[in-house]
C-alpha cells in the first residue's frame, strides 16, 4: 500500500478583510505582528524588520496619486 504524497504548495490566501494600517503604523509595528500579518496572508516573512516593514507597506498601501 503506497502512502499519499505530500505537496508542499504556498499561495497566497486572502482573508476576509484588508488591511487597514497607515504608513506610520507600519514603520512603528514590532516584527511579530509584521509576521502575522504577513503569516495571514500567505506572504514570505524572510528577511530583518526593514525589510518586513518595506515589503508589508509595499504589499498593502495604495500608492497615492496627486492631481496635477
Amino acid at each position: 500500500m503506497e502512502s499519499p504524497k505530500v505537496s508542499k504548495v504556498s499561495f497566497f490566501q486572502m482573508p476576509l478583510h484588508y488591511p487597514r494600517y497607515t504608513q506610520k503604523e507600519y514603520q512603528d509595528m514590532p516584527e511579530w505582528k509584521l509576521d502575522r500579518l504577513l503569516k495571514e496572508y500567505g506572504l514570505p516573512a524572510h528577511g530583518d524588520l526593514a525589510y518586513k516593514r518595506e515589503f508589508a507597506m509595499g504589499s498593502f498601501l495604495w500608492p497615492t496619486h496627486s492631481k496635477s
